[in-house]
């Protein structure tokens, strides 16, 4: 990952926040589907208590990804998104902001932390099974009649 490179937790009454939601809204279009982009309800999503968005700024200030995670319950969470521009690929960005959205969920207690994937994406199964998660099932047609996902989770020991 680039020196410099930050990852921050989006706040609603910080001053840029209209300006980092569009951005990520841009990349969010950009890099899911119509029928799995969250950019109609971002801000629904945002407003939920029980949601947290990171982002990677770079030096100059530019959204190069973002994680959004979400607690249903006070034991498990849930990857909703991860997402960096193609550009900024294979230089680590991801793997910080997957990191980072699993700390956030440690200080919370969370036991579990469950997301899918098209099991097609190699280069982001590589990165969650890097990260510890593993294979749960098989979803059929979850994305669409012809994709399925991997539902993958992580549990945290006890400990």
């Amino acid at each position: 990952m680039e020196t410099g490179a930050a990852v921050v937790e989006l706040q609603r009454n910080s001053t840029n926040f209209a300006n980092i939601v569009e951005e990520i809204l841009k990349l969010e279009k950009k890099i899911f589907p119509k029928h799995e982009s969250l950019a109609r309800s971002f801000d629904q999503e945002l407003r939920k208590n029980n949601t947290g968005l990171l982002y990677m700024m770079d030096l100059h200030g530019e959204v190069v990804g973002y994680v959004m995670y979400s607690w249903p319950s006070s034991l498990s969470a849930c990857i909703t998104k991860l997402a960096v521009k193609e550009s900024r690929r294979r230089q680590g960005h991801a793997e910080a902001l997957l990191k980072a959205a699993i700390q956030k969920c440690r200080t919370r207690n969370i036991h579990r932390i469950s997301l899918h994937v098209d099991p097609l994406r190699i280069p982001a199964m590589g990165l969650y099974k890097k990260l510890g998660f593993q294979v749960d099932s098989l979803i059929k047609c979850y994305y669409s009649a012809d994709r399925d996902a991997n539902r993958m989770y992580l549990d945290f020991d006890s400990n």
